[in-house]
Parts: C-alpha cells; sequence; structure tokens
C-alpha cells in the first residue's frame, strides 16, 4: 500500500510540471470553461503515460491497472468540477463589481464602439471601459458610450492620471503610423496592449498566427479539424457512437422498415445526393418518408407543409426525425459525422453558395446527423443565413467537449421537429 502513495505522489509532481508547461496555470479570464476541461484531460493522460514509462524503467509490474485507470478517471472528474466551481464563483463575484479590470479603447469609431458593445454582453469576464481616445472628438463624442478622455497623443498623460489594466487599439488601417508610439507609452508605463485590427470582419472567431519565410501571418481561417490529432479523436468517436447507437436502435429500424413497406409500395430506403466534405457528393440514406417519384423531381423541390408527396407513416418519421437513423451508416462509412453541418443537395448548394456569403465554409469538414445550428432549433423551415452562423461557428470553434453539448441539447430539446414537413 505504501509504494500506491509513493507513486501517487509521483503522479501528482509529473501532473504539477506539466501544468505549467501546458498553460494549465496561466490566466483563464477571456477563456471558456471547454478550454479548461481541455487542459486538465491533456495534463493528466499525459501524466499517466509518463508514469507508466517510469513504472517500466523501474519494473514496477505489480501496480494495479484498474487503480490506475480509476485514478485518472477521478483526477480528471475532481479537477474539472473544482475548476468549473471555481470559475463560476469567479463570474459571479465579477458580475457583481469585484476583481475588475480596467479598459482603455484607444479609437471611438465603429470598430471601439462594437468592441466596447461586445464587452458589456459579457460582465462575467469583469472587465470596465474607462473610456475612448480619439483625434476627431468632435465628430464622435455625440454618440459615444464613455467618455472621450482625450487625443491619442494624450495617452501618456491618461495613464498617468486613470487606473487602466489594458489598452484596446480600436483605430482605421489609416492610423497605422501611431501604434508603434502606442504600444511604447503602455510598454512604459506596464499596461497591456491589444490590437483589434480594421479586418475584423475578414478574420474568423479565433485568428491563427503562423510564420512564413520570417514573417508573422494571419491565417484568415482557422479550422481546429485541420489538426491530424483533432480529426482522429473526432472521428473514433464517430464510429464508437454511430456503432452503438446502430445496436441500440436496430429493433426499432426494423420496426420502421415493416412500418415502410405495410403503409405504402417501394424501397425502404431513400438515397438522396448531398454535397459533403470538400465539396464532394455522397449518398445520404433516410427512410422513405414520400410516395416513390422521379429522382430529379426529389432533389430540386423543398418539402412544404401539408406536402401532398408525404405517406401518412413518412409524416410521423419526419416530425420525429426517426427517418434519419439509417444515417448512422453513413458516419460507418465515413460519409459523414455525428456532429457537424447538415448536408444539402447540389441543386440548391448551387444556389445558396451565389445567395449566401461564405456558405461554402461548411464544407471543410463532414457533414453531421446533427449539428449546432439543429440543436438550437435551426432545422426544416428556418433561416439559412441563421444556420450559416451557427455552423461556420461551430467549425471555427469546435473541441471534443461541444461535440458532447450539441448531442446532450439534441437529445434534451427532443427529436420532435415542428419545421419538418
Amino acid at each position: 500500500m505504501q509504494s500506491y502513495w509513493v507513486w501517487s505522489l509521483v503522479y501528482g509532481g509529473i501532473a504539477l510540471v506539466l501544468g505549467f508547461f501546458f498553460g494549465f496555470y496561466s490566466p483563464k479570464r477571456k477563456k471558456r470553461f471547454a478550454f479548461e476541461a481541455y487542459k486538465i484531460v491533456q495534463t493528466q493522460v499525459v501524466s499517466l503515460l509518463i508514469l507508466l514509462s517510469v513504472l517500466f524503467v523501474f519494473r514496477q509490474v505489480d501496480i494495479s491497472r484498474e487503480f490506475l485507470a480509476v485514478y485518472l478517471a477521478t483526477s480528471i472528474t475532481f479537477l474539472g468540477i473544482y475548476r468549473y466551481i471555481v470559475k463560476n464563483a469567479l463570474k459571479r463575484l465579477r458580475e457583481k463589481g469585484y476583481n475588475k479590470q480596467f479598459v482603455l479603447i484607444v479609437g471611438a469609431g465603429s470598430l471601439g464602439k462594437r468592441f466596447m458593445s461586445n464587452l458589456d454582453k459579457h460582465p462575467e469576464l469583469g472587465f470596465e471601459v474607462v473610456g475612448f481616445l480619439d483625434d476627431f472628438q468632435e465628430m464622435h463624442e455625440d454618440h459615444c458610450p464613455k467618455p472621450i478622455l482625450g487625443k491619442t497623443g494624450e495617452l501618456e498623460m491618461v495613464l498617468q492620471e486613470t487606473v487602466v489594466d489594458e489598452v484596446v487599439i480600436a483605430l482605421p488601417l489609416a492610423a497605422h503610423s501611431k501604434y508603434g508610439q502606442i504600444i511604447s507609452i503602455c510598454e512604459k508605463a506596464g499596461v497591456r496592449t491589444m490590437i483589434i485590427p480594421d479586418f475584423y470582419d475578414y478574420l474568423p472567431a479565433r485568428p491563427n498566427f503562423d510564420n512564413f519565410a520570417g514573417m508573422p501571418l494571419i491565417s484568415v481561417r482557422d479550422i481546429p479539424l485541420d489538426s491530424l490529432n483533432n480529426r482522429i479523436a473526432k472521428r473514433a468517436f464517430d464510429l464508437v457512437f454511430s456503432l452503438a447507437a446502430i445496436i441500440v436502435t436496430l429493433p426499432l429500424m426494423v420496426f420502421i422498415a415493416a412500418g415502410i413497406k405495410l403503409t405504402s409500395p417501394g424501397p425502404i430506403i431513400f438515397k438522396q445526393e448531398r454535397v459533403g466534405l470538400n465539396r464532394r457528393t455522397f449518398p445520404m440514406y433516410k427512410f422513405r418518408t414520400m410516395k416513390v417519384m422521379k429522382e430529379d423531381l426529389s432533389d430540386t423541390q423543398w418539402t412544404v407543409e401539408n406536402d401532398p408527396r408525404r405517406t401518412a407513416f413518412g409524416s410521423f418519421l419526419r416530425r420525429t426525425s426517426l427517418d434519419e437513423l439509417p444515417q448512422f451508416f453513413n458516419v460507418l462509412l465515413g460519409h459523414m459525422s455525428v456532429v457537424g453541418p447538415r448536408p444539402e443537395r447540389p441543386y440548391f448548394v448551387e444556389q445558396f453558395k451565389e445567395e449566401i456569403p461564405k456558405y461554402m465554409i461548411k464544407h471543410q469538414i463532414r457533414p453531421g446527423i446533427t449539428g449546432w445550428a439543429q440543436s438550437n432549433g435551426l432545422r426544416g423551415d428556418t433561416s439559412i443565413e441563421d444556420r450559416i452562423r451557427h455552423d461556420i461557428f461551430y467549425i471555427e470553434n469546435w473541441t471534443f467537449l461541444f461535440d458532447i453539448k450539441i448531442i446532450y441539447k439534441t437529445i434534451w430539446n427532443g427529436f420532435i421537429n415542428k419545421n419538418a414537413y
């Protein structure tokens, strides 16, 4: 038993050191809990792998593997719960005005005002804007939500007279020449500086900085699933989840197949061409819910309320989303993922890509059975623009925990779809 205590302390020491290397103890005021949860899992799993290597070197073969597995699971669970409680407690304190940090925005134009508006929507972050600096005070003063404390040339004086923790530069590109002096003054005063680029609208939610030919570059769209590790993790989860779902729902699928066969003539499974990853088409499987018709008609027409093409049993399947069950086979075949943007027919893809900005971004990852848009009620006859906004948010902010959250929301909200015709 004593050896277990010793190796537990070794494990704790390894986790402590790795925590510093992985940034687990860095400030997380601006980070979501998902980031913290990822760091917990990363630190604990790597610590266990290192411990196993140490045990192998010291030939400690009598250590129980079950104990190690339970120890890992317990560490992740309790650390996660503890960090979640602390993070929420800090949020509540900041919402009440405690532990605040004060921000000065340099630039009172549309960019600076938009930043302040977004910041006001998140009081739990604990940031308060003390005011603005702008060289065109008369132009912006009337519509400014906070006082303009002076011009950009008065920054040093303002920092001396006002408590400021961070300076946010929100100037237009035309004022680029002032950046160097502003940053220099902030660093002299020991104040952190952040820059909002004037081409903000073209950047993703999480810009990715890279280095190419010795020059820093900003990637216009950073996709977490471009990483091989993330793709492998997501694909492994898809295989396990879809296989389990098929086994669990197999009796139900047999019942549905019999119901379709008994209520209308034609095939049980309906195959329809959809556009998936990298704009490649694939046959998406569904239980047939309509009368048999020409393929070109089904590929170019929306389903409408009280659609005469539906069968009585098919209406029930569409309302309850049970017609989607065969798509778990699409997941097994690699056409789809459990979670991702919903795939569309080629005819409508050609239409939407001309009408809706950024529509084609959704094809940079595998389509899904459910997605962030669908779990928020954007299913069936709902706004395509809103769906695309949700899809892009998912693509840019993917994490394994985000997938779990979407699956949970989909199940919790129920499978009844009032917009499904």
